[in-house]
């Protein structure tokens, strides 16, 4: 356990509901105890509504431990209207990240001053289970990513190597942990079905370290993905989001050359681009948080049809089939596809719809699930 990851938190509240479950014995196990606190309910019961700046840097800082109310498998934010959508789910097992980008959407969604673990995993599975007996042909594609890292404090609860050993029984599913992080070591002894892939947000090193911060570096990225690969779990790519800057085209050629000279089309599922974008309310938190050097609130952007802030639409077509073009100038083999994007940007980068594409067909056709 790095002790970086140990002297992040301030202070961490334990629901006492959640206190004999594995997770929070972990945390025994790892945190000194004058950090850690039983409560009764939840801490800072006055706070509620949109966090300032302050108080939303502050929630990464301070871990509450509590048991999940909710359903934790959901659809993917991207099934909306307007938006071609990979029928990808999400499975919630926390709130909040303890990494710290720029452009997070988490700022405009956060309203709570504590970053969460839910430590009811085992019902989360017990939901899986039941969709799984419910629909026994069907086949889901499903990340952990969505409201925290998959993987960036899973030291402290190992819930991937539930995960996989999950999914090891229902071979159809495919896991998805992705990740900012290089957190692997913890599962890379787990036996797996072949349906577990592992993921990584990608950037070239010059974005990361000016925009993703408290995250690996571009190296330590690609070595987790290598690691993952000599234990045959799969590999996914995600170039998203993309940032333009004055030498962007420099720096996307390298990383691209970076992924294709140690990977190969076959080690990767799929790779994904899209494009920096975020709700008209959330810049304002970016701002104060980040400043006028940070490229995110000095992008040029313009509310679209989905309501979010975006680049110009010709200005992402540039940019996602200068991508395409530099994966496919490697092999034609490697399978690219965008994300979070309108149809009309499939048609301009792509030349088609995700459904016509024979490679990434299957990724895009109509679910079968009332999830």
């Amino acid at each position: 356990m790095e002790p970086q990851l140990i002297s992040q938190f301030e202070k961490i509240f334990i629901d006492q509901n959640s206190a004999e479950s594995a997770v929070v014995q972990r945390i025994y196990n790892i945190f000194p105890h004058n950090k850690i606190e039983i409560v009764n309910e939840k801490p800072f019961p006055d706070a509620f509504g949109i966090l300032s700046s302050n108080e939303f840097s502050r929630s990464k800082r301070l871990l509450y431990v509590t048991e999940h109310k909710g359903h934790f498998f959901k659809r993917c934010p991207g099934a909306k209207p307007g938006l071609a959508c990979c029928n990808y789910f999400v499975l919630n097992l926390g709130l909040q990240c303890n990494m710290n980008c720029s452009y997070c959407y988490l700022q405009s969604y956060i309203n709570t001053p504590l970053l969460t673990i839910y430590s009811n995993i085992d019902r989360a599975l017990t939901e899986l289970k039941e969709v799984a007996d419910r629909y026994p042909q069907h086949t889901y594609r499903v990340g952990t990513g969505e409201t925290t890292d998959s993987l960036s404090l899973d030291e402290i609860t190992l819930y991937s190597r539930k995960l996989i050993s999950f999914f090891k029984k229902y071979p159809r599913w495919t896991l998805e942990l992705k990740t900012k992080s290089s957190k692997v070591d913890q599962f890379l002894d787990v036996e797996h079905a072949g349906n577990v892939i592992c993921g990584w947000s990608m950037n070239p090193q010059n974005i990361i370290e000016r925009e993703e911060h408290l995250t690996a570096n571009l190296s330590q990225r690609l070595d987790a993905a290598g690691k993952c690969l000599s234990k045959k779990f799969k590999l996914s790519f995600h170039l998203d989001p993309m940032i333009w800057h004055p030498e962007w085209k420099e720096s996307y050629c390298e990383l691209v050359e970076k992924i294709s000279s140690m990977f190969s089309p076959e080690d990767a599922e799929y790779i994904t681009v899209g494009a920096l974008r975020f709700q008209p309310e959330q810049r304002h938190m970016m701002r104060e948080r980040f400043g006028l050097k940070s490229l995110v609130t000095q992008a040029e952007v313009f509310q679209g049809k989905d309501g979010k802030m975006r680049y110009d639409i010709e200005v992402r077509n540039e940019m996602f089939e200068f991508i395409r073009n530099q994966f496919l100038s490697k092999s034609r083999a490697w399978r690219v596809s965008l994300c979070m994007e309108v149809p009309e940007t499939w048609s301009m980068t792509m030349a088609s719809t995700p459904r016509q594409i024979p490679e990434l067909k299957e990724l895009f056709a109509p679910a079968n699930t009332n999830c």
